[in-house]
């Protein structure tokens, strides 16, 4: 992944689910014109090693929870307790600072 890729990581992404595929989970900028939604995956990507999940509570509310992200070389691992296992690993197929394409 070459310097401008690794830039475009530290952002605010949310899931684009109507671009995703069979194969592959799309996200965006939180600034991008989505279409309505009930409620999206969310996360943000500090340059300090932190991420912050934002998601939709059980009422309906919006629920945040800080973690810690590690970039393996291709491999985004996600963890809300750094102790233990990434509570989910992204494995990158391309990013650019609109567009960032995971595999499922």
């Amino acid at each position: 992944m070459d310097e401008a890729a690794s830039e475009a990581l530290y952002q605010y992404w949310k899931h684009s689910q109507e671009e995703d595929t069979s194969t592959e989970t799309v996200f965006r900028p939180a600034t991008y014109n989505f279409p309505r939604s009930r409620g999206r995956f969310s996360f943000e990507l500090k340059r300090d090693g932190t991420v912050v999940f934002h998601g939709v509570g059980p009422t309906d509310r919006p629920q945040v929870a800080t973690g810690v992200w590690k970039r393996e070389g291709n491999r985004l691992a996600l963890y809300t307790n750094p102790a233990g296992e990434p509570d989910q690993v992204l494995e990158i197929v391309s990013i650019s600072p609109d567009r960032l394409v995971v595999r499922r």
